[in-house]
């Protein structure tokens, strides 16, 4: 069965990863940290319900932000918000552990990574679920669609 995943859909969540986590920064509030891990954990294991994408599909969809519905795995994108969550997770414990600037670069590097795919179009955490799959470890299966390198998808002219 042919997969297809919404692109704008992605971008909205790179979006609203962002700018929470740029705002909680500058407010020095951990407890948003707490939040956007919290929306994308969620979001990972019950991706219906992920808060970024409801407000894509109740608010922004055909209204404001235009459907960009491509032929692609789930499954990678899916590992790569759970991927930030558990490292956004890291940077909680840091900052449990009194070590506030060690858990801002890490809230640094996941803001980079959503970055480098909102803006660019690479996914470093589906290169590196298909790099996995690639080396057979149980769980990893989905293979890249299209001729991209992996984890990069082709940005769909409007």
């Amino acid at each position: 069965m042919a997969q297809s995943v919404d692109q704008s859909a992605l971008r909205t969540n790179q979006a609203f990863i962002i700018g929470l986590l740029v705002l909680a920064f500058i407010a020095d509030w951990v407890g948003l940290v707490a939040g956007v891990a919290a929306v994308m954990a969620v979001g990972t294991i019950w991706p219906e319900v992920g808060l970024f994408k409801i407000i894509y599909k109740r608010l922004l969809k055909d209204r404001f932000v235009a459907p960009d519905v491509i032929a692609d795995n789930p499954q990678p994108h899916r590992f790569s918000q759970g991927f930030g969550a558990v490292v956004l997770g890291v940077a909680l414990v840091l900052f449990a552990v009194a070590t506030p600037v060690a858990g801002w670069i890490v809230v640094g590097v996941v803001v980079a990574l959503a970055a480098l795919n909102l803006f660019l179009g690479f996914c470093a955490g589906c290169y590196l679920y298909y790099r996995l799959a690639r080396a057979n470890v149980s769980g990893f299966k989905a293979v890249p669609l299209g001729d991209g390198p992996l984890g990069m998808r082709p940005r769909q002219s409007s």
